[in-house]
């Protein structure tokens, strides 16, 4: 059963700084697709970023390409977050995705995820 579990989530002002972290539990892949996702109250869910396991790019939103940087440690256990100049638009809930066993296009394409339990993020103006 793949368990993710996120943390880092909290309250900070508007401009400041927060690391995501995402901790993978009996996930197996060398070409499978993680990234993060976010969901505002009354929005729908939004990619934030995604990429593929297997090599190339890292695919941002365009509310967000700039400021934050997503990253995987070298043996694909945790993903994390890094996100600067934080906006009050950029309050949601995080969640991090994981998905085994996919191609590159499949990768950039398609949502079938597990997902974790998410974590909040408040943007205080």
């Amino acid at each position: 059963q793949v368990e993710l579990v996120e943390s880092g989530g909290g309250s900070v002002q508007d401009g400041g700084s927060l690391r995501l972290s995402c901790v993978m539990s009996h996930v197996s892949f060398s070409t499978g697709c993680v990234g993060w996702f976010r969901q505002a109250p009354g929005k729908e869910r939004e990619m934030v970023a995604r990429f593929w396991t297997g090599g190339g790019s890292i695919f941002y939103g365009d509310s967000v390409r700039g400021r934050f940087t997503a990253s995987q440690d070298t043996v694909r256990t945790t993903i994390g977050l890094e996100m600067n100049r934080l906006k009050p638009e950029d309050t949601a809930m995080y969640y991090c995705a994981a998905r085994e066993d996919t191609t590159y296009v499949q990768c950039l394409t398609e949502n079938d995820f597990h997902w974790g339990q998410g974590t909040q993020v408040t943007v205080s103006s």
